[in-house]
């Protein structure tokens, strides 16, 4: 029996050397779903049939497991991604029966890697909060602390890795997705550069490039391994990132030196919590002792973009089809509905001005090599608190999410990497902003604060076994 914290390289190892067969891979994982779901919420579907049919196939085909990047790697697809003939609900009651036809591309390379799929996580409706709560899906609970949340809209995502249901997890980030749950969960989470992970053939572009699917994961180095797996774009995507000159997972071992780096400490939208503050500043402080310089500069992405942010996601979610918009769950229903009173005109509009805002940002942190600001204004909330009042949604997230949408926009990566925890035990994340299509300098960077800051053998007691 190996240790269900291991990570995915490990785990790869052992499995390409014979020491694990892909089976018990399979049924170790999914025995200890079956056992802690239940309390944790991560998974909306387990896919124990589809497990052990792709472990079967990989032991059959042993001989082609060099070529396989994940060979014998467990994964999870979040409940927003299409999966052939395999429910996907994106956690709402209008789609509690949709078996797509289609699967997503990203599925297919995951399978075609050698992972093995363990099932589809938990989301909040149609992608549409910052908690994993109030829709179809079960509410995803965080590993550290059941009363509060993982976060969204990848909470389930985020919480199988950090509670051991699973090495990898794929997430999606339209606005702070991926990084938000993966800061509460205390896991490595990667919102990828604009094109650099293809939508294809679904829907997704038309958001402008904004929205983007990547990778979380317990290391640095697991998160480099997936984007190796899962990068590229296919024929004819509006959008793509120039391909790396080598593998990502490479950049684990360049230690990057002298770099400017560039920090944000505070947003006009919302107060940082003292905590959350406290723990930047330490990370700032652990840059400046790997030899970076670390400049304050005076940038407020979050308050430039907010506007156009507000009205990008709401059209966003109220262009997909529904057949009862009254079953909408009630936080996600207020989204739908301003978005639907949206012109086609005004959204043009609103796109061109969004990516002459994020243009101005760029060119700012052109002189920098990296920028550093906290990943969340707040740790994770309580479940069932957000929004505080029925009509403050709207105000209340922007606030706690002003450090992560503008990257979006920009189409920079971003990637949140644990940096400490509150007195109460709740993780707190650090967000790590590269230039345009830096994700390799940006994986090097992060792999270097990891090893002087390592956190890999903490785990949540609640399910530390």
């Amino acid at each position: 029996m190996f240790d269900p914290f291991i990570e995915a390289w490990q785990l790869c190892h052992l499995v390409m050397k014979g020491e694990l067969r892909p089976r018990e891979v399979a049924e170790s994982y999914l025995a200890r779903i079956e056992r802690i779901n239940p309390e944790l919420g991560a998974y909306m579907t387990v896919t124990a049939d589809r497990a052990l049919a792709d472990a079967a196939r990989l032991e059959a085909s042993r001989a082609s497991a060099a070529s396989m990047r994940l060979y014998g790697v467990a994964y999870s697809l979040k409940d927003l991604t299409p999966t052939a003939g395999i429910r996907t609900t994106l956690g709402s009651r209008n789609y509690a029966e949709s078996f797509p036809e289609q699967e997503a591309v990203i599925a297919q390379r995951l399978k075609n890697a050698g992972g093995i799929l363990l099932g589809k996580t938990s989301t909040p409706e149609f992608g549409g909060r910052p908690t994993t709560e109030g829709g179809l899906c079960p509410t995803a609970h965080n590993p550290w602390n059941r009363e509060y949340n993982a976060g969204g809209s990848s909470g389930g995502a985020a919480a199988a890795v950090a509670a051991g249901l699973g090495p990898l997890a794929e997430g999606s980030d339209g606005g702070g997705s991926i990084r938000g749950p993966a800061s509460n969960c205390g896991v490595v989470g990667l919102k990828p550069s604009r094109g650099r992970i293809t939508y294809a053939p679904h829907r997704g572009e038309a958001w402008g490039g904004y929205a983007t699917r990547g990778p979380i994961a317990r290391s640095v180095r697991d998160v480099a391994m997936m984007l190796d797996a899962i990068a590229g774009p296919v024929t004819g995507d509006p959008y793509w990132a120039p391909p790396p000159s080598r593998p990502f997972e490479e950049a684990v071992r360049v230690v990057p030196k002298n770099l400017r780096l560039a920090s944000i400490a505070t947003s006009k939208l919302g107060e940082v919590d003292p905590e959350v503050a406290a723990a930047f500043e330490s990370a700032c402080a652990t840059m400046r002792g790997l030899g970076h310089r670390v400049e304050p500069i005076d940038l407020d992405p979050g308050a430039m973009l907010v506007e156009c942010t507000r009205v990008l996601i709401c059209v966003g979610i109220a262009a997909i089809p529904v057949t009862n918009p009254d079953s909408i769950e009630p936080v996600v229903r207020e989204m739908y509905e301003l978005g639907r009173k949206v012109s086609a005109a005004d959204y043009v509009n609103l796109l061109a001005t969004m990516h002459n805002i994020a243009r101005a940002i760029v060119e700012r942190l052109e002189p920098y090599d990296a920028l550093l600001t906290p990943t969340m204004t707040q740790p994770a909330m309580r479940n069932g608190s957000f929004p505080s009042e029925p009509n403050s949604y709207l105000t209340e997230l922007w606030t706690w999410i002003a450090f992560e949408y503008p990257f979006n926009a920009t189409g920079q990566p971003a990637l949140t990497i644990p940096a400490g925890f509150t007195r109460a035990g709740l993780p707190i994340g650090f967000q790590i902003v590269g230039r345009p299509n830096g994700e390799f300098d940006l994986l090097a960077l992060a792999a270097a604060f990891e090893a002087a800051r390592p956190w890999k053998h903490l785990r949540p007691p609640l399910f530390e076994k």
